[in-house]
């Protein structure tokens, strides 16, 4: 049997988070080899996060990544079972090595990347439940890329993280105030808010026709005449879209406009029509329920 040196435990046990006479155990086994103790250590991980798996996992962090030019970003849900560890230098570092993978991966970061047993992120949360003790998970992540500006924002101290790629933007204008501005109110607004959709045209057809379909019901005994209630109808249309269309809601900063006033005045003050393409909203602990 190999002779390990402290100093050979102590390096491993620093590169993997496990414990001393684990790390000492599998360098043992491995002969002294570094990668061959680490892969034994892995396996063991994977062994511990399968124990641990039925656990639920509501409490984690949403990471957050952008490149320089802003014209890529990441949003991802990393979950474990409580705050406490969410707080820990250890899993935050999870975070950012889940956030690079994705980065890393490109386009081939899909949702089934993800789910990969044998892929990049859940080998590295199998570590991060070994290390850590608690049941861990990245049920979702959002990537976009190549299509606008993007801006993020995060709440609560990472537990809400909004990301929203905003089109017409020349390289001139992300330097102006006004700018950085407006991205930070549109991003509040998602978070404190929660639209669902970009526009109104991107409500789908069959919501539109179920909400129709409660409306109408709820006139069938009123007697009034099909025109009538077809009006009323479209007015209870218009209440829904102010609860659901980012750019009919009410603006948090002053509810006496609507986003889309907001971004009518941004346009104006910049002179560049800013539009808003496409957002997300990750709050942590969503996925599960």
């Amino acid at each position: 049997m190999a002779t390990i040196a402290a100093t050979d435990v102590k390096k491993l046990r620093d590169q993997t988070g496990a414990g001393m006479m684990d790390c000492k155990t599998a360098l043992e086994e491995a002969g002294g080899n570094f990668d061959e103790a680490t892969t034994i250590l892995r396996k063991k991980g994977l062994a511990s996060a399968a124990k641990k798996a039925g656990r639920a996992t509501s409490e984690g962090l949403i990471g957050h990544l952008v490149s320089a030019d802003r014209s890529k970003g990441i949003l991802v849900e990393v979950n474990c079972e409580s705050d406490f560890v969410a707080r820990t230098d250890a899993f935050q570092e999870l975070v950012r090595d889940v956030l690079a993978a994705i980065d890393s991966a490109g386009d081939a970061a899909t949702e089934s990347w993800l789910k990969d047993s044998k892929g990049p992120v859940h080998l590295r949360v199998a570590e991060g439940i070994g290390k850590l003790g608690e049941n861990m998970a990245v049920p979702r992540f959002v990537r976009y890329t190549g299509h606008g500006y993007i801006g993020h924002y995060i709440h609560m101290g990472g537990k809400i993280g909004v990301q929203v790629e905003f089109g017409g933007v020349p390289p001139a204008l992300t330097a102006r105030e006004e700018f950085a501005m407006l991205v930070k109110e549109i991003a509040m607004q998602i978070a404190a808010a929660n639209p669902a959709y970009v526009s109104r045209s991107a409500v789908p057809v069959d919501i539109l026709e179920k909400e129709r379909a409660i409306y109408r019901a709820q006139m069938e005994s009123s007697g009034k005449p099909a025109g009538v209630i077809d009006k009323i109808i479209e007015g209870k249309l218009g209440s829904f879209y102010q609860q659901v269309v980012l750019p009919d809601q009410a603006s948090i900063r002053d509810p006496k406009m609507t986003v889309a006033d907001v971004l009518a005045s941004a346009t104006k003050a910049l002179g560049v029509p800013v539009t808003v393409n496409r957002f997300a909203r990750l709050k942590v602990g969503e996925a599960a329920l």
